[in-house]
């Protein structure tokens, strides 16, 4: 059924009056137009409070465990928010402070990532990691483009390897008429693996792309492992291919939880790493990074010199104006928590993701897919193989929805399109508490449908059509 417009005829009556109640007034108690925009102005109190009673039927965004992006921020990055509100960070002349807090966090994340010219090397801000992962495929395709060129070689078909990824790289591989070859994931190869690249590689493969902290599965791909295989076949055939990580996530983990994994800049190979401020970086929405291991990885052709205090800085992002507020909230939440407080609070999301994979697995009636342990803080689970519980995942899903939570279920991508899992992503501002709450939810949903079997299982669309875009 089409919603339902009403208009308010004005007729004088509806002039607002010392001390009005704001639910008493005519443009909240009979209604007005929502698709077309009103003759007349309105009391902001009034327009506030309909839009906030409005904004009350989207879900509790600490609830929603489907999601990567952070939910929860201290008091003073609000604060900061509402003093960056004016603030449009490409207007490097008109907000230089802004600018300078900018590359004091490229700096910043170089040295994390350990660039060896940490204090030298170039990035950039974006509005998300999407946006980082294109700029990082642009400068791989034109420095390929380039060598190609001073080779008299064809430049007209380059491809790109990567394993199971998120949809911005499919985006990529359209706009920019990039070829994707996609490895996919098969029953005991859920990550990318170095043979599987290595089949796939000629003289027109601009990169290749790991994936730190897979969106499907929340593992990380062995990123020193595909470079090693990377560098035995330079040996054997002479084609030098660098690497692209995909780092959305993981870039804010690994480095406080597993220091010594080998995934970035120490590689030599590893030219680029995109990450998200606004996953695990612990920042407000609109704010991701590229980074480029050296300044000369990224290619003086896709870079735009802007008016910077009477001098010239750099600009290569795909978007234009946007606020400054999520970039200050970085540099807050650097200077806040610091590399300690980074990792515990990693380290109180990992401990709370395993805490409910093991809770899963007691029950009894699901195999864990992720255990929450060397990869994402998350955990995911499948029905056990032949097992009829009397519900699907869907179904499971449908059900925590009455208390609120937002669970994703959904089918593996490529050949494992009949296995279903349900995930779970913990993210800062959650609690034991709140994972008790969840498993206690679940436990009763469980009993639930005991007691009312389903005699036809909802479909992914009815249950909500989840989907990693």
């Amino acid at each position: 059924m089409p919603l339902q417009i009403f208009k308010h005829q004005s007729n004088g009556s509806d002039k607002p009056h010392l001390g009005e109640d704001i639910y008493t007034s005519p443009y909240m108690r009979e209604g007005i137009q929502l698709n077309k925009m009103p003759e007349t102005s309105h009391l902001p109190e009034n327009v506030y409070a309909l839009l906030k009673d409005e904004l009350l039927l989207d879900g509790n965004s600490k609830q929603n465990l489907a999601t990567f992006c952070q939910t929860w921020m201290d008091e003073e990055v609000h604060k900061l928010m509402d003093d960056c509100i004016d603030k449009n960070m490409i207007d490097k002349d008109e907000y230089p402070q802004t600018a300078a807090i900018e590359a004091r966090c490229v700096n910043i994340l170089a040295d994390l990532f350990n660039s060896p010219a940490a204090t030298t090397t170039i990035g950039c801000s974006t509005t998300g990691s999407s946006e980082a992962a294109m700029l990082g495929g642009l400068a791989l395709k034109w420095q390929w483009r380039k060598k190609r060129k001073a080779a008299g070689k064809d430049d007209s078909k380059p491809n790109l390897i990567c394993g199971a990824v998120q949809i911005c790289w499919h985006k990529f591989a359209r706009y920019f008429d990039v070829e994707l070859r996609e490895i996919p994931l098969e029953p005991g190869k859920l990550t990318m693996q170095p043979e599987d690249v290595i089949s796939r590689i000629d003289e027109n493969t601009i990169g290749v792309v790991p994936t730190l902290g897979v969106t499907f599965t929340c593992m990380y791909e062995d990123v020193k492992l595909i470079s090693d295989a990377l560098d035995k076949h330079e040996k054997e055939t002479g084609l030098n291919i660098p690497m692209h990580i995909d780092a959305a996530s993981g870039a804010f983990i690994a480095p406080f939880i597993t220091p010594d994994l080998l995934w970035d800049f120490r590689l030599p190979r590893v030219k680029s790493i995109n990450a998200s401020g606004h996953k695990y970086g612990l920042s407000p929405l609109g704010v991701g990074w590229v980074i480029w291991r050296d300044r000369t990885d990224l290619p003086e052709e896709l870079i735009f010199n802007v008016n910077y205090l009477g001098g010239n800085m750099p600009t290569f992002a795909l978007n234009f104006s946007r606020p400054g507020g999520q970039i200050v909230a970085q540099y807050y939440n650097f200077l806040r928590l610091g590399r300690e407080g980074y990792k515990k609070i990693m380290e109180a999301n990992m401990s709370h993701a395993q805490y409910i994979a093991d809770a899963i697995k007691e029950l009894g009636l699901f195999d864990l897919f992720y255990d929450g342990r060397g990869g994402l803080p998350g955990a995911s689970w499948r029905i056990k193989e032949g097992l009829n519980p009397g519900f699907s995942l869907y179904d499971l899903s449908d059900r925590l929805r009455m208390r609120g939570w937002q669970i994703a279920a959904y089918p593996l991508p490529s050949n494992m399109g009949d296995v279903v899992i349900q995930r779970v992503l913990v993210r800062h501002g959650f609690s034991r508490d709140m994972a008790d709450l969840l498993i206690n939810d679940i436990k009763r949903a469980i009993d639930y449908f005991q007691k009312h079997p389903i005699s036809v299982p909802l479909t992914r669309e009815e249950a909500g059509g989840y989907a990693h875009n």
